[in-house]
């Protein structure tokens, strides 16, 4: 049997690792966690593996954040499945210009490559090529998506909340602006990482802060309490490695699956709130109904 701690993560390494592009990395490690415990069909594989792809900015342990969901009230309850996380490619976690100290030579992915990360490992560790769900929020939902058009046969149910199917109009606005902090910098293609460049992630979570809420809680703040939630968040987001948020970044920049979403043969739920700035449901669910 699998151990399954429901405290702390794991590490496994995988011997190489190829990318969409053809580039190669060895000895790649993965993070992981599981909660839950593991059923098992009559052939010996699980059966009840459910994958968490986590936000932006989370790791493998962000699956603490569902607590509601997957809590003992809920038809999700871990008491009746297996929960798998794992951090994803491009976090430092895992792996990541930071980690393998290749900065700017790391070979660049895409998310479609976060998917296979995460398939390559599931195979290795649980032998497993086909989950019965995929749970994805944020850039999360991204890989979910993919997952779901790329290996539509992999999956039996789909749940993603507050993301989208193609980064375009505001957000790449917001993504490319970003992009454009980080590369008019001078010490971007230095050997050292300069102390102007954790001035720019500085000023890049100050930039992310300004979507973190919702539009109706930004307008309940007063302007200190405001403030200071920007000033812990900031301060928070500038350990963040540049060259692992710029890699992150550019492949939300590339991200388009809508010609593929009538791949999707998993039974699909959708969350998304009309309070929300990024993803609203006018732009990022309606029009799934007529695509899935």
């Amino acid at each position: 049997m699998i151990d399954n701690s429901k405290l702390g993560y794991r590490k496994h390494v995988l011997g190489e690792f190829e990318f969409d592009n053809g580039q190669v990395l060895q000895d790649v490690e993965v993070e992981y966690t599981t909660r839950g415990t593991p059923k098992y069909d009559e052939d010996g594989n699980i059966n009840n593996a459910i994958i968490y792809c986590h936000r932006f900015n989370g790791n493998c342990l962000s699956i603490g954040d569902l607590n509601q969901l997957i809590g003992p009230q809920s038809p999700l309850s871990e008491y009746n499945f297996f929960f798998i996380s794992i951090t994803s490619l491009g976090h430092p976690e895992s792996c990541s210009p930071s980690t393998t100290k290749l900065k700017f030579d790391f070979p660049k992915y895409t998310i479609k490559d976060r998917v296979n990360f995460k398939r390559q490992f599931l195979a290795e560790v649980f032998n497993m090529d086909k989950v019965l769900g995929i749970l994805g929020v944020g850039i999360g939902g991204y890989e979910a998506y993919t997952w779901a058009c790329e290996y539509p046969d992999e999956l039996e149910f789909l749940m993603v909340g507050f993301s989208s199917f193609k980064t375009n109009g505001y957000r790449y606005l917001t993504s490319k602006a970003l992009d454009n902090l980080i590369v008019s910098s001078d010490g971007y293609l230095d050997e050292n990482y300069s102390a102007q460049l954790s001035q720019i992630m500085f000023s890049i979570n100050a930039l992310i802060y300004s979507q973190y809420f919702s539009k109706k809680a930004f307008q309940n703040f007063t302007q200190e309490e405001l403030d200071l939630l920007m000033d812990s968040f900031v301060d928070e987001g500038s350990i963040v490695d540049i060259y692992d948020f710029k890699y992150r970044n550019d492949a939300t920049l590339d991200y388009n699956i809508e010609d593929k979403l009538s791949n999707i043969k998993a039974k699909t739920s959708i969350t998304c709130s009309s309070d929300d700035h990024y993803f609203t449901p006018e732009f990022d669910v309606y029009p799934l109904k007529d695509k899935i």
